[in-house]
């Protein structure tokens, strides 16, 4: 597995994404596929880069016409791997690409998950993931006030095609954006 240097990737990121948000989404979801990786012996570095890539073209493309099909366009331009353009579409729903690989599946989980996450972190009183628990993001997911756009459905489906109970991959994606809690802002007032 070929895998384009990271600084390349982040300069793309930061080249097509200006929204700190964004940006920070693309960092959470690299940190919790990159865990992901680690949990499973695979090529971190190779997992991380399909992580922090995979809505690069959002903020420019936001519709279901043009995301993610115009990243992966610049990226085959590029000459990024074919496997790193498969994950990334196969990350939309809609894009007719099904998740075959443990890779594909682990980007969908995470990328739902990681936003729900980071957002319950930043409501708690000390607006950090370091004190944030499994059952408190379980319970956020039953309010459907809060963070409204996110899909429980995606998010519980997440957890089942990698074949662990919901519990379980809240916790592993929680540990994964503690490792980056400085970079992702959610380290709070811990």
């Amino acid at each position: 597995m070929s895998t384009p240097p990271r600084a390349e990737a982040w300069a793309l990121l930061t080249e097509w994404t200006h929204s700190e948000s964004l940006r920070k989404h693309a960092l959470a979801v690299e940190a919790a596929v990159r865990g992901y990786a680690r949990r499973y012996g695979e090529n971190e570095e190779a997992w991380a880069l399909v992580g922090l890539l995979h809505d690069f073209d959002y903020e420019r493309f936001p519709t279901a016409d043009d995301h993610p099909f115009r990243g992966c366009d610049e990226l085959r331009r590029r000459g990024y791997p074919e496997w790193v353009m498969r994950a990334i579409l196969s990350h939309a729903q809609y894009s007719g690409v099904p998740r075959e690989s443990l890779l594909e599946k682990s980007l969908f989980a995470c990328d739902e998950m990681a936003g729900f996450v980071t957002a319950a972190a930043l409501v708690r009183p000390s607006k950090s993931v370091l004190d944030l628990e499994a059952s408190s993001v379980i319970k956020r997911m039953k309010d459907k006030a809060f963070a409204r756009a996110v899909s429980r459905d995606d998010l519980r489906q997440g957890a089942q095609e990698l074949g662990l109970p919901l519990d379980v991959h809240v916790t592993n994606v929680i540990e994964s954006l503690r490792e980056q809690a400085d970079a992702l802002g959610l380290r709070g007032s811990l």
